[in-house]
């Protein structure tokens, strides 16, 4: 088992810039995804980044050329830079980790517990 905590969320302004992040309670080496998913009120959960354990990044096209997902493997933590925010950006922030099992094959998926981004206009 493994416990993700995000922070970092907040009130941000249209064209400002917010940094999230997502600290495990393990070694983040042994998972082979992380990454963050955006919620908004209405809305299904959608993924904003995700970075492999070998590096390879992936964005949401809403967020291309504005958000970047890192990470600090000596932290444990994944971090996500949203930079030019935009109102419809408002909503909750998930981190997401996926691990592969292969006893079964599948991943074993966690979730941290959300952190809510406002941006006004």
């Amino acid at each position: 088992q493994v416990q993700l905590v995000e922070s970092g969320g907040g009130l941000g302004q249209a064209g400002g810039s917010l940094r999230l992040s997502c600290a495990a309670s393990r070694s983040i080496f042994s998972f082979n995804t992380m990454g963050w998913y955006h919620q908004a009120a209405g809305k299904q959960r959608e993924l904003v980044a995700a970075i492999t354990r070998g590096g390879d990044r992936t964005y949401g096209d809403s967020v291309k050329g504005r958000f970047t997902i890192s990470r600090d493997n000596a932290m444990n933590t994944v971090y996500l830079e949203m930079n030019s925010l935009k109102p419809e950006d408002t909503g909750v922030y998930y981190c997401n980790y996926k691990q592969y099992n292969p006893i079964n094959s599948g991943f074993a998926e966690y979730w941290g517990q959300g952190t809510q981004v406002t941006v006004s206009s």
